[in-house]
């Protein structure tokens, strides 16, 4: 029965000892502590994803990109994809460079054994109703590594998939608002 009774008293200092730290710890404002909103800005609630420009010389990355896009916008903001007419704020840019990098190579045969799809992108988030950039960066720049040689035997497409799959998630967390 004593055992019972500590253990209950422990569990509800525990329990009181946790609140304390939430109630202290949570703030209204992100600038005094932490929040429970949204991280994204709430002004807004579209998005357009228009098909990147591309620039470099291999194609179908900005077809895979705006697919990514989307799907990150959907899943990780509060906003909704929609056409460039009905939304309220557009996220284009510009593929610059898509390069395929050679890491290392076999010393018998002279074949990549490592190599890294490196993407280069300009864009800008920018309000539709004012015309106002919210957020713009010049030079983002996401890779991803694959193995091409034996045994692995990966193909291009892993690689530039991972690249855009980490490149679709930086573009979408820069649209969190600034602290």
């Amino acid at each position: 029965m004593i055992a019972h009774a500590r253990s209950s008293a422990r569990l509800l200092l525990a329990l009181l000892c946790t609140g304390c730290t939430l109630i202290t710890a949570c703030s209204a404002t992100p600038t005094e502590g932490y929040a429970a909103t949204s991280p994204f800005p709430s002004a807004y609630r579209s998005v357009s994803v228009p098909v990147f420009r591309n620039d470099s010389l291999l194609r179908g990355f900005e077809r895979d990109l705006a697919d990514a896009l989307v799907k990150r916008v959907e899943q990780s903001t509060p906003y909704k994809v929609r056409s460039e007419a009905s939304a309220d704020t557009i996220l284009r840019g510009t593929i610059l460079a898509v390069d395929l990098v050679q890491l290392s190579k076999d010393p018998s045969t002279g074949l990549a054994n490592e190599m890294m799809v490196r993407i280069r992108v300009d864009y800008e988030w920018v309000d539709l109703r004012t015309g106002e950039r919210i957020v713009a960066r010049n030079g983002v720049e996401c890779s991803a590594l694959f193995v091409p040689s034996y045994p692995a035997r990966e193909p291009l497409e892993l690689g530039r998939f991972a690249a855009v799959e980490q490149l679709a998630q930086e573009l979408v967390s820069a649209m969190q608002s600034s602290w």
